[in-house]
């Protein structure tokens, strides 16, 4: 056992923070993880859509959380405008979920995918129901996924469920 408080380990300092001052232990890890790995795990890249758009593909739609003062529309936008893919020329098609929205998004969804356009669906989250089965989201994106376009691209956002025991979005989708 260490005679003096300077000859713990890291680590059981982190021990001691958790055990006295838990509300230091955040910033405490993070200190910890840079010393011990390196600040490549914990400095996050900036989110970069063209990136993201170069690893999509046809059949997997892209999912973003949102979150307060976050909309991804604008960057979904300006890549779509690099394909000559606008609301103007009828080729992205942006729809905001909610009720009576349904038979516009279905329609919506098997027309882009035949087409090669764009459909963004937005907050998911308020049309629960109609998510699942084969008759809502998921059933529509497993049926075009082995036909669609090669230009079909699918934007879904969602805002994060409450409670961390919540589930709103069918892990299929996710």
């Amino acid at each position: 056992m260490p005679k003096a408080f300077k000859d713990i380990t890291a680590f059981h300092k982190l021990l001691l923070l958790r055990s006295l001052r838990p509300d230091r232990l955040l910033s405490a890890l993070t200190l910890f993880i840079v010393e011990q790995m390196g600040e490549v795990y914990t400095e996050q890249a900036p989110f970069d859509m063209t990136e993201t758009y170069n690893e999509s593909n046809n059949s997997t739609p892209i999912f973003f959380v949102l979150f307060p003062g976050v909309d991804p529309t604008p960057q979904v936008e300006n890549i779509a405008k690099e394909y000559d893919i606008s609301i103007a020329n009828g080729r992205f098609i942006n729809i905001s979920m909610g009720q009576g929205q349904e038979q516009r998004a279905k329609n919506a969804i098997f027309d882009s995918a035949k087409n090669g356009n764009w459909v963004m669906l937005q907050n998911v989250h308020l049309m629960q129901s109609w998510l699942v089965g084969l008759n809502g989201l998921e059933g529509y994106l497993e049926e075009i996924s082995k036909t669609c376009h090669e230009g079909f691209r699918c934007y879904i956002s969602s805002e994060p469920p409450a409670l961390p025991d919540m589930n709103i979005i069918p892990e299929s989708i996710l």
